[in-house]
This record gives C-alpha cells, sequence and structure tokens, in this order.
C-alpha cells in the first residue's frame, strides 16, 4: 500500500506515462480508472482513494494501464462511456460515444421544447450504443422512438443501455438498413442520426483509439456522403409536417452536403450548427 500512500503523485506518475504514450487526457484517464474501480466519484477518490486501493485493485489497474497504452480505447476497457451525463454500457460492437453527439441531442431536445411538441416521435438512424434514443426517452417522459439498426449486436447494447437507464418502454428498437422497417404511414416529428461518414482515403489516417469503432459504423463510401445520401433520400417520406432532419457530419462535408439538398426539391433549408471546437457538426434539413 505504500506504493498509494501519497494518491496525486501516483496519478501524476501514470498520467505521464499515458501521455509519453500520445494520449492527451492521461490525468482524467487514470482518474476515470480509479473511480471505476473504487466506484467513487472524483471528489471521494482524492479523500478515500489511497485508503481504498487494496492489492487486487491495484493489479487490475496496471492490467488496464497496459492495454491502454496500447491505445486500445478505455471506453471498451472499462465497458462503459459517458455521454449526457449517464454511464452507458458500450463493447467493440458498438462506436464509442463522444461528445460532438451530445450537440445533436441538446439541439433535438431545444426543438421539440421550442415547438412545444405534444408526445413527440422520433426516428434515429443508426442507433448503435442507443446514445441519442435512450438520452431523449430519458430526458423527456412523452418522446416516443423508433431506433433502427443494421447490427443484432449493436441492438443488443442498445437495449440493455434503455433497460439499464430506465427508457425501455419509450423505444422501438428494430433491425432495420436505414428506413428498410419503417412502416408507410409512420411520421416523426425529428429522424436524427449520427451516420458514419468518414471517406475510405481517410480512415487510415484515424486515430489509433477510433480504428478499434465497428468500421460500419464509420466508412460511407469514397467521399464518406454515402449514408447521409440515403437519409436524405427517404427522409421526407416519413417527416411529419415542420418535422426536422438533423444529423452528424465531418467538419469539412457542409457544402458537399448541402449540394445535395439543394438537388431536392423536397427539402426546404439546409442549415448546420457548429460544435464547441466552432466546427460544422450537425446539418439540420426542412421539408416542403
Amino acid at each position: 500500500m505504500a506504493t498509494v500512500a501519497f494518491l496525486p503523485h501516483f496519478i501524476s506518475r501514470h498520467a505521464k506515462m499515458l501521455e509519453d504514450a500520445g494520449i492527451d487526457s492521461g490525468r482524467a484517464e487514470v482518474e476515470w480508472i480509479l473511480c471505476h474501480l473504487l466506484d467513487v466519484d472524483r471528489l471521494n477518490l482524492y479523500l478515500h482513494g489511497a485508503e481504498l486501493l487494496d492489492e487486487r485493485a491495484l493489479a487490475r489497474f496496471d492490467e488496464i494501464i497496459t492495454r491502454r497504452l496500447e491505445r486500445y480505447p478505455l471506453q471498451f476497457i472499462l465497458e462503459e462511456a459517458w455521454f449526457y451525463g449517464r454511464k452507458f454500457y458500450v463493447n467493440p460492437s458498438v462506436m464509442a460515444p463522444a461528445p460532438e453527439t451530445e450537440v445533436l441531442c441538446e439541439l433535438a431536445l431545444k426543438f421539440i421544447e421550442d415547438a412545444h411538441i405534444q408526445r413527440p416521435r422520433v426516428l434515429d438512424i443508426g442507433t448503435g450504443s442507443g446514445v441519442i434514443a435512450v438520452t431523449l426517452a430519458a430526458e423527456r417522459s412523452d418522446v416516443a422512438v423508433v431506433a433502427l439498426d443494421i447490427s443484432p449486436e449493436a441492438l443488443e447494447v442498445a437495449r440493455r443501455n434503455a433497460r439499464d437507464l430506465g427508457a425501455a418502454e419509450r423505444i422501438d428498437f428494430r433491425l432495420s438498413n436505414f428506413y428498410e422497417k419503417v412502416t408507410p404511414g409512420e411520421s416523426f416529428d425529428l429522424i436524427l442520426s449520427n451516420p458514419p461518414y468518414i471517406s475510405e482515403k481517410e480512415y487510415p489516417t484515424l486515430q489509433q483509439e477510433v480504428l478499434h469503432d465497428p468500421r460500419i459504423a464509420m466508412t460511407a463510401g469514397e467521399d464518406g456522403l454515402d449514408a447521409i445520401r440515403e437519409i436524405i433520400r427517404g427522409a421526407p417520406g416519413f417527416l411529419a409536417p415542420e418535422g426536422r432532419v438533423m444529423f452528424e457530419i465531418g467538419f469539412s462535408q457542409a457544402d458537399a452536403i448541402e449540394k445535395i439538398v439543394g438537388q431536392d426539391a423536397r427539402y426546404l433549408s439546409f442549415n448546420c450548427a457548429r460544435d464547441l471546437n466552432r466546427l460544422d457538426r450537425i446539418a439540420i434539413l426542412r421539408c416542403r
């Protein structure tokens, strides 16, 4: 136990190991690992962590650090990811959620509130771990979500998260390639998606951690826009009057997507919202 008698030094030492391996947020990750192992929040980690760290926890900590130094995603090692203030279960069959996707949830919730939509219906295309569907259903008890994914393994993860976070009754999960399992006549106030938008050329240049995400959830053809084209093509047939289509995009794709939308007479407008880094991130479409 003498190893952790001075916990801040223990944390700093291992944070530097991660940073030397090219991991920017080394200290935050070490704190996250320790909070996970000891089942405490950050305050209680510093108040009581040294006394709680026994030999078994230290051995598991060393295993996690060793794997993280190999640039394997921490979310997959711990099988957890935080999104919109909630802890989600994740594994390599889904993408680890990114903070940028929280912007999409914020915009969707604000639209529902500002439009005074009663009993809103939402379609989530490519739900993955379910973070979008579950967040909306957890934030609003009146929302009904249809969540689609082509991967049975991803839907299993999403269903688990919906159950764990008390949102299962408000989400209808369907195994579906885009709109395949959406019934003609169904309509939605919001059609949302965090689709694959990485080009085949760009894929090999991504960070090592990202390459552990399922490729099917990341790449979308030569220009990275194949999935977005499918969303744009099908959305008007399922969008309620005054509804919106919102989906995440690559920071350099706004002009290309605006051109695609401009060639489709069913659309009235295209806007783009920026993320916290002031990069184009969320496309917002309105139909006639």
